[in-house]
């Protein structure tokens, strides 16, 4: 598959492009016409620090032919290293953006996670927003049924019988790639995207920061207002440490001399 762009920087354990959101959309676009299908992982810090710490989960990364930077400091952390990521894109930022895509393309969509309706109703809020999207299916797995062979694959099997083209998985991070990873195998010529809170973000279960606050990199607190008692010991304990690590990593890399 033709690359996107040239221009990739290491962040921790994570290869990320520098592509912009419009320059992935086309490329995916592109991609269908060829009949090639493909995965995208959206990394936030978590991811990158999740992928740093474990080798395995680094190894489950890799197998996406796209990797963004979905938070502002993976995108700086690849500006100090010398390559211009030109933006935060984010899994949540995408679900809108693929399924207009894949409406003007004539695609069909599979939404996949969340509780129970709320895929549905993202499903409505999408074609709402883009008129003639084909909406292939959707489903909400139960709580833990990727610790069931037998689950996981009933969630296989309905995805697979619905031959989408863009499948959108908001399972959360390894989660939906692994369970991405199972269904490449049945749908090569499919786009998935892992896209954590996207789908109740889409189906308006809660709203995203503005766009100052986007663009200064604090959409985090944002969130961690919205769920502290799910988030603070991710973002606090764990995250905000290892970003500032990966940020010094960085600019090492940049300025390390040639030998060293």
């Amino acid at each position: 598959m033709p690359e996107i762009s040239q221009a990739r920087v290491r962040v921790g354990a994570v290869d990320v492009w520098a592509v912009p959101e419009s320059g992935l959309a086309e490329h995916v676009a592109a991609a269908w016409r060829r009949a090639e299908g493909g995965a995208i992982v959206t990394a936030n810090v978590d991811i990158v620090r999740a992928a740093t710490l474990d080798p395995a989960l680094a190894a489950l990364v890799a197998e996406s032919e796209v990797v963004v930077a979905d938070g502002m400091p993976v995108v700086w952390a690849g500006r100090l290293a010398g390559v211009p990521v030109p933006e935060r894109v984010t899994g949540s930022s995408l679900v809108f953006t693929l399924a207009g895509v894949a409406a003007r393309e004539d695609r069909s969509v599979y939404l996949l996670g969340g509780d129970p309706g709320v895929p549905e109703k993202a499903a409505d809020a999408l074609v709402a927003r883009f008129p003639g999207l084909r909406v292939a299916g959707t489903d909400s797995p139960p709580f833990g049924f990727h610790t069931s062979a037998e689950l996981t694959a009933e969630a296989v099997a309905a995805a697979v019988e619905a031959k989408p083209d863009l499948v959108l998985v908001g399972l959360g991070f390894p989660k939906q790639e692994r369970l991405i990873r199972l269904l490449r195998a049945e749908l090569p010529e499919t786009w998935f995207l892992g896209c954590g809170a996207g789908i109740p973000m889409a189906a308006g279960e809660f709203r995203r920061a503005s766009g100052v606050v986007q663009k200064v990199g604090a959409e985090w607190l944002h969130r961690l207002a919205l769920e502290p008692r799910r988030l603070a010991k991710r973002y606090l304990r764990d995250d905000l440490p290892f970003a500032f690590r990966l940020l010094g990593g960085a600019l090492r890399t940049r300025f390390r001399r040639p030998g060293e």
